[in-house]
């Protein structure tokens, strides 16, 4: 492995691949991500109803796509008509990803996310805890990690992953105070950047993070470097030379180091580096 990981290879964590927006050139997004240097991507669903197609781009992309599958605490994305996360959502989710379990790279996408429009009332904010900690115990159950959302809610899910004992976490494009994001790193939490972080405020959280704590996304197909512009794996090198310049480390370092540090927490990605 340490032969492959001389060359640059990048890993992107988090992603969306299931996306409508990839419906007519998934095979060209992924030929031209594999071409930029990204080795594998965690391809994460956030509802039932793209549990399916998580796992047929995994078969149809076997050395690329390591597919997560989990409930986002925002539903409604495939209607238009975004709303709070339901037990019943969870109850409908659990059985498939119970099915896929052995094939998982992470449980994910999962977390809260406390929006005033989307999380109005405290019980919408219980739902969502009571989603995400049973979620937890099913990855507890699989010895899974867990690719966790957060948006304005980064240091409730923290105390939360604290309190529940969570050891292996992915924390993506965290949004939190770089403090709270601190105490995840104490935990031995990962935290992942996207390429928007060139236009972002969260760049003090880049600054702040160890190297050892640090990994790569995209979150395609938003997140990218410019706003409104569909976002595609390839632009993890954005994300990539960022870190270095910030880390004053080469470029080709910190991609060694970020790929060490997806191993370390989502072990199935290994197959993925030795092909």
């Amino acid at each position: 492995m340490a032969d492959c990981l001389d060359q640059v290879v990048m890993i992107d964590c988090h992603c969306h691949l299931a996306d409508k927006d990839f419906f007519q050139d998934i095979d060209k997004v992924i030929e031209d991500a594999q071409k930029a240097g990204v080795k594998a991507a965690l391809v994460c669903a956030t509802a039932v109803g793209e549990f399916s197609r998580v796992i047929e781009l995994a078969d149809r992309f076997p050395d690329f796509v390591l597919p997560c599958l989990g409930v986002h605490p925002v539903q409604g994305a495939l209607t238009g008509e975004q709303r709070c996360v339901t037990l019943q959502d969870l109850e409908e989710a659990v059985p498939l990803i119970e099915k896929y379990k052995d094939r998982l790279g992470a449980i994910g996408e999962i977390g809260l996310d406390f929006q005033p429009r989307i999380t109005p009332t405290a019980e919408d904010k219980d739902v969502q805890r009571s989603v995400l900690t049973q979620q937890i115990e099913i990855a507890k159950k699989y010895s899974l990690p867990i690719n966790v959302h957060s948006r304005s809610a980064g240091r409730p899910t923290i105390a939360l992953l604290k309190e529940l004992g969570v050891k292996n976490a992915l924390l993506h494009a965290f949004d939190g105070n770089p403090k709270y994001a601190m105490e995840g790193v104490r935990e031995g939490y990962f935290f992942s950047i996207p390429p928007s972080i060139v236009r972002s405020e969260q760049q003090k959280l880049v600054k702040a993070l160890p190297v050892d704590n640090l990994l790569l996304e995209t979150d395609s197909p938003a997140l990218g470097p410019e706003k409104q512009v569909r976002n595609v794996p390839s632009n993890l090198s954005v994300s990539c030379s960022y870190i270095a310049e910030v880390k004053q480390l080469p470029t080709n370092q910190l991609a060694r180091i970020t790929t060490q540090n997806a191993i370390k927490l989502f072990p199935k990605l290994a197959k993925y580096i030795k092909r």
